[in-house]
């Protein structure tokens, strides 16, 4: 079964996880593909095959030399984000694009445009796989999980190539940001690995957000407004004047590159209360830091004004750049880079402007540098990937691992 069957399959199977849920995984059907990725593993003779009990799946590609050499890992996510319906996907292949705007759905005119998505262009000729916009593709990480799994068929189907052992790992809620709470890193027994997770064809990252969440308590007193002057507090009023505090071009859709932000994510209120919560966001340790006492100070200033506890902040850090963790071991950048070069892919290093796995399993001890996917537009209705970038991916996975070998 190659990469594609093999995609389908799994976007066919939903994963998303859910926000606010104690237990991990936060949703039971992320079983359902784990329980599936399992059984694929042990028809392909896959070793040491496992899943926990917080829906973590584990495998061993046994080595086929005796060359000493660092255990390396590939990881993916099996969830998707709670943004969109993560419904069995509805796929359809647009093949040999044409380079134009994509009608997906013709009941309801949706289209994807290139006027909104001018990267469309780039992938003329290739075929991409995309919905009719009623769920999620799910190419976030499905397609990551896809590309590992071709990859290990490849190996296990050719016993006589030689490597190093190669351990496997799918992980649920990453999207809620708790995929590495539950990695059992030293049972993974990994040196150093990959997560599959990042963009287009050629990708390459290992500098993320330092990144945490912020939430905002308001409380206000509702009186009747006929007889309120001077007595009510309009907690949502007070929200807004809060959010105004904060600078308004560190805001996601004026940022790019190494530049961080503040993220309104959902809100919610009444005049009695009402909440804000953010996602803060920087690659520079101390600029994150002062973000955060930013709004600590805002919050101060609330207090002062409407009394104390009106506004309650509850900060908390989330992840941390992996930059620090990473280079001590650059080789992995490296055989990254000359691997996708021999496939004829031009190697593109940028920072994240997110997180991963990976990210947290860094400063776990397994440094975790991420790589393409071949996934477009994630966590909306205009998801796509191209099925020639999958195939160019597992390539590169696979030349990795030879290059392991060979050093």
């Amino acid at each position: 079964m190659g990469v594609v069957e093999k995609f389908l399959k799994y976007v066919s199977v939903d994963t998303q996880s859910k926000f606010g849920e104690a237990q991990i995984p936060s949703t039971k059907k992320q079983f359902d593909l784990a329980d599936l990725l399992a059984k694929e593993l042990k028809e392909m003779g896959a070793s040491d095959i496992s899943i926990s009990e917080n829906c973590y799946v584990y495998a061993t590609i046994p080595a086929t030399t005796d060359k000493k050499m660092p255990v390396l890992g590939f990881i993916a996510h099996m969830d998707t984000t709670p943004d969109y319906s993560g419904a069995p996907a509805k796929t359809q292949i647009v093949k040999n694009y044409d380079g134009k705007d994509i009608l997906m759905n013709q009941e309801t005119g949706l289209t994807m445009k290139v006027s909104d998505f001018p990267q469309m262009t780039g992938y003329k000729g290739q075929d991409l796989i995309v919905t009719d916009g009623s769920t999620l593709l799910g190419a976030d990480d499905k397609s990551g999980i896809a590309e590992i799994m071709a990859m290990a068929e490849y190996f296990l189907s050719n016993p006589s190539i030689p490597h190093g052992t190669i351990k496997i790992g799918f992980t649920p809620d990453e999207e809620i940001g708790r995929g590495a709470d539950k990695f059992d890193v030293k049972g993974f027994g990994a040196d150093v690995a990959y997560t599959v997770d990042g963009g287009p064809v050629g990708e390459l990252e290992y500098e993320n957000f330092n990144a945490a969440s912020a939430k905002v308590y308001i409380s206000g007193s509702n009186i009747h407004p006929g007889t309120s002057k001077g007595k009510m507090k309009n907690a949502m009023l007070m929200a807004f004047e809060f959010h105004n505090m904060l600078p308004v071009f560190e805001n996601p859709m004026y940022t790019e590159g190494y530049e961080g932000f503040y993220h309104l994510n959902d809100m919610n209120g009444t005049v009695e209360q009402a909440f804000l919560n953010y996602i803060v966001r920087d690659h520079d340790r101390e600029k994150f830091e002062k973000k955060k006492e930013y709004m600590q100070r805002a919050a101060a200033y609330m207090n002062e004004k409407y009394g104390q506890g009106t506004i309650e902040l509850k900060l908390v850090d989330t992840y941390y750049n992996m930059k620090e963790m990473v280079e001590p071991h650059m080789y992995l950048i490296e055989i990254a880079k000359e691997a996708m070069k021999d496939l004829g892919v031009e190697p593109n290093i940028i920072p994240i402007r997110g997180g991963t796995d990976g990210a947290r399993l860094s400063y776990m001890g397994l440094p975790c540098p991420n790589l393409c996917t071949g996934g477009e537009n994630c966590h909306g209705k205009f998801e796509f990937v191209s099925i020639q970038s999958m195939e160019k991916i597992t390539d590169i996975l696979i030349k990795i691992v030879e290059k392991f070998e060979q050093r």
